[in-house]
C-alpha cells in the first residue's frame, strides 16, 4: 500500500514571502533614493551617510509597526467570524448543515451527495468545515501579526543595508551612480528570487521591480537636486 502523499503547495508561502519581498523591496528602494537624493543636493558624506542610516530605522520600525496593526486588523475580523460561526453552529446546526450542503451545491455538487458530503463533513470537524469551506480561511492564509512584523522589520533592514553600504564605500563623487546602480541590480536580484520562490515566471517580476525603482530613484534625486540648487 502506498503512503498517504502530501504536496507542498507554493501558495503556503505567501504570507511570509509576500512580507519578505515587499520588506526588502522597500529596504532598497527608499534608502537607495535617500541616499541618492541627498547626495543629488551636494552634501557631504557624513550627511550622505546619516540619512541612510536614518532610513534603516525609521524604515525597518516603520515596516513592523505597519505590518503588525494591518495584519492584527484582519485577525480581529477573522476571529469575529470565527466565534460568530461557533455560536451559529451551537444555536442552529441545521441552518448550518443546509447552509453547508448549498455551499458544495454550488460548487457543482450533485445535491444528494453534497448533503452525505456536509454531513460527514459536519460528524468529522463541524467548526473547521465551516472556517474553511464558508468563511474561506485557510491554515497557509491566517493572519500572523507577529510574524508579519518582524518579517517586513528585517527584511527591510536586510534591503537597506545594500545602497548604505555602496555608500560608504563608494568615491564621494560617485555616490549616486553606484548606489544607483548596485540598487537597481540588486532589486532585479530581488524581484527574481521572489518570482523563482513563489513559482512564477522571473523574467516579468524583474523588470517590474527594476522600472519602479529607477523610477523612485530618478524622481527623488532630481527633488534633492532641485532643493540643493535653491538652498
Amino acid at each position: 500500500m502506498h503512503p498517504l502523499h502530501r504536496e507542498a503547495h507554493l501558495i503556503q508561502r505567501i504570507g511570509w514571502l509576500r512580507a519578505a519581498v515587499l520588506g526588502a523591496n522597500d529596504g532598497i528602494i527608499s534608502t537607495a533614493s535617500l541616499v541618492v537624493g541627498v547626495a543629488a543636493a551636494a552634501a557631504g558624506p557624513s550627511e550622505v551617510i546619516v540619512a541612510g542610516v536614518a532610513s534603516l530605522v525609521a524604515g525597518a520600525m516603520s515596516m513592523a509597526a505597519g505590518e503588525y496593526v494591518s495584519v492584527s486588523s484582519q485577525s480581529d475580523t477573522e476571529e469575529a467570524d470565527m466565534a460568530r460561526e461557533r455560536q451559529e453552529l451551537a444555536a442552529t446546526p441545521e441552518a448550518e448543515l443546509n447552509e453547508l450542503t448549498q455551499i458544495y451545491v454550488d460548487r457543482g455538487v450533485e445535491p444528494a451527495l453534497a448533503r452525505i458530503v456536509a454531513e460527514q463533513m459536519t460528524a468529522k470537524d463541524a467548526f473547521g468545515t465551516h472556517v474553511r469551506d464558508e468563511l474561506g480561511i485557510a491554515e497557509h492564509g491566517a493572519a500572523r501579526p507577529v510574524q508579519a512584523a518582524l518579517t517586513s522589520a528585517a527584511t527591510f533592514a536586510s534591503g537597506a543595508v545594500l545602497p548604505l553600504a555602496l555608500a560608504v564605500l563608494a568615491p564621494a563623487p560617485w555616490t549616486s551612480v553606484a548606489v544607483s546602480g548596485g540598487s537597481l541590480a540588486g532589486l532585479a536580484v530581488l524581484g527574481g528570487i521572489g518570482a523563482r520562490a513563489g513559482g512564477a515566471g522571473v523574467l516579468r517580476p524583474t523588470l517590474r521591480v527594476t522600472f519602479w525603482g529607477a523610477v523612485a530613484m530618478g524622481a527623488t534625486a532630481l527633488i534633492g537636486a532641485l532643493v540643493g540648487r535653491s538652498v
